[in-house]
């Protein structure tokens, strides 16, 4: 059996396809919606579609958790507690919950998952949490690896998960109602309407402009697979990738590019292992540019950088390609070492710093000729960085079966007094035996080789023939028919009895803990009585109702920390410009909407106050 620290990859499904490739590309658990209550509405799920995936992934030791993470309404109590029952008896490992009136329903035996809407930065309410029957939090994408270091120090029983991968959002996760503001459509709620990707002026006080027609709030999509180690040390157990509304082919991809990086790690640590079972071999070159991107930064993991924003554009640029050599008429030759493709997508950033974007028509050798559909040709100049954000070739690589995943398994073939025995044992230990009566039969030529071939045979089962040991009295002639179907045999009961030995992870023990606070305001996101009542159970005399429930008069609509003056280089604590703005400053949207700035720079947080 397998000792150590287990580390967990947890991959993104935005459905049953999507769950099953994440987990034969490498993943070590699922997190999916459900048909309601998930903070991505799109991507919700039948229980039946869970059901199915919960039992393939069993079958790896692979977990599923379903995302339970909306604040509810009073008139959704009963349907979400159904729900989770619901989801309980299709196999559901644990729920990833925000709202704390899940805590105050009738509960089957099943784990809980902080989600990351809590907005979770603190040792004090990781302990809240656990002390309250949570197993495991998933902290703030904000958090820096020594501040991580802390929390793990201050709770080493509580399991920690981590974003490693994928879009994040300006705002900390829970405390953005800048889309509920504005349209309507509670973040909160799994609506959000992505307000963090639209274009802004920034002005000053006087109303001067400052910045025109940017893209303010929108930020790189996160990549630390440069960095898992140091995680690992910092007490993080799982490695999540953002992505439930990503479809199948990014999945597969960002999914194995994870599991090979990990798998690197393990290859010369051996105080850490996998949390599940079983060896996924992709049939591609995993590369997480060649996937949905719009460039990467590590997010405050080592501290703020200026790779964090991407005020160009909210949209994929994909893979860097090189710099344009020449410009003809319809066609760009490229310096670089990379190829494009016929039917890539190939984009830049014009002189007003636009993403531009056009098809590629077709190749010859260095020279790409655009589909341009009678629009002039774009205002490339040699230099101009190039981009490709749809590759063809990878896209219909990934399109076919595209990944494997085998649990190891030793098969001891003996005889026994009324005929012949298979003994299959896989690399967990579990073993299943299968034996027929059959009359023996010298042979007389050889026949060992022909029974490690047919034993081996292993097809499309989930399982791979390591090593096959025979205990034959002498050359015995065994029809080769015989031999598959004791194989066969075997092999269903091994995998019956891997689902029977499964076993999901505990549930959390509960005390009666003060919460670190004794007021909330709206930034509670208390919906409902039972959240009300959670919240007083546990020492907090003053509770507002949620933005969604009653909006305040005024107040803060987004908590970041990025911040807008800090990537001008007007940072207070180390400014980079000798330039001086009139604030307060505003963000106007394109409809002329007006969003004041604060800047708390003993938080080195900015906020937005509508």
């Amino acid at each position: 059996m397998k000792e150590g620290r287990t580390i967990e990859l947890l991959a993104p499904a935005k459905n049953l396809e999507c769950g099953i490739e994440a987990i034969k590309h490498g993943a070590d658990a699922i997190y999916i919606g459900a048909g309601r209550f998930g903070a991505r509405q799109a991507a919700g799920n039948p229980v039946d579609d869970i059901a199915q995936l919960t039992r393939f992934a069993h079958f790896y030791g692979a977990k599923v958790y379903v995302t339970v993470n909306t604040i509810l309404k009073d008139s959704e109590l009963a349907d979400a507690e159904k729900l989770i029952w619901q989801l309980y008896e299709a196999g559901a490992d644990a729920l990833l919950v925000q709202d704390m009136a899940v805590l105050k329903m009738k509960l089957p035996p099943i784990a809980l998952h902080a989600s990351t809407q809590c907005d979770v930065r603190s040792a004090d309410k990781v302990r809240f949490l656990a002390d309250c029957g949570f197993t495991r939090v998933v902290l703030a994408r904000e958090l820096s690896l020594a501040e991580i270091t802390e929390i793990h120090k201050a709770c080493p029983d509580v399991e920690l998960e981590c974003f490693v991968h994928g879009a994040l959002c300006v705002s900390y996760s829970g405390q953005c109602y800048a889309s509920q503001y504005c349209f309507g459509r509670s973040a909160n709620r799994g609506e959000c309407a992505q307000f963090c990707r639209l274009k802004f002026d920034l002005v000053d006080s006087d109303d001067n402009t400052l910045i025109s027609g940017k893209h303010l709030l929108s930020l790189r999509d996160m990549n630390r697979m440069a960095y898992l180690d140091e995680l690992m040390d910092a007490g993080v157990c799982s490695f999540k990738i953002e992505g439930r509304l990503k479809e199948v082919s990014y999945v597969k991809n960002v999914t194995a590019a994870y599991s090979q990086a990990i798998e690197k790690i393990l290859n010369r640590r051996d105080d850490f292992v996998r949390a599940s079972s079983g060896r996924s071999v992709p049939h591609f070159s995993p590369d997480v540019n060649r996937s949905f991107n719009r460039g990467f930064t590590d997010y405050f993991l080592h501290g703020r950088t200026n790779d964090i924003w991407s005020f160009g554009t909210p949209k994929s640029i994909g893979e860097k390609m090189g710099p344009a050599k020449e410009v003809g008429r319809g066609w760009i030759k490229v310096s670089g070492f990379k190829a494009f493709h016929n039917g890539d997508g190939l984009c830049f950033f014009n002189r007003s710093g636009e993403l531009e974007g056009y098809r590629v028509n077709r190749v010859e050798g260095n020279r790409v000729f655009l589909f341009l559909e009678g629009a002039d040709m774009p205002s490339i100049t040699p230099g101009t960085e190039l981009y490709r954000n749809y590759d063809q070739e990878f896209e219909k690589l990934l399109s076919k079966e595209s990944a494997t995943r085998k649990i190891g398994v030793d098969i001891l073939f003996e005889e026994i007094p009324t005929g012949y025995q298979v003994t299959m044992t896989d690399e967990d230990g579990l073993s299943a035996t299968a034996s027929v009566e059959w009359q023996k039969e010298d042979a007389r030529t050889p026949q060992q080789e022909n029974i490690r071939t047919q034993l081996g045979k292993m097809g499309n089962t989930g399982f791979e023939v390591q090593n096959v040991e025979l205990k034959l009295d002498g050359e015995r002639f065994i029809p080769s028919s015989l031999l598959s179907d004791l194989r066969r045999q075997a092999a269903a009961e091994l995998e019956k009895a891997r689902l029977e030995a499964y076993i999901r992870p505990g549930v959390g023990a509960s005390a009666n803990p003060k919460y670190p606070v004794d007021k909330l305001t709206y930034l509670g996101n208390v919906m409902n009585a039972q959240a009300r009542t959670f919240y007083q159970d546990h020492g907090v005399n003053i509770i507002d109702d949620a933005f969604e429930k009653n909006t305040p008069d005024s107040g803060v609509i987004m908590f970041c920390r990025h911040c807008i003056k800090n990537a001008m280089g007007l940072c207070t604590k180390n400014p980079k410009r000798d330039m001086k703005v009139q604030e307060p400053l505003w963000l106007v949207s394109q409809d002329g909407r007006r969003f004041r700035l604060r800047f708390d720079c003993s938080k080195c947080q900015m906020e937005i106050l509508y």
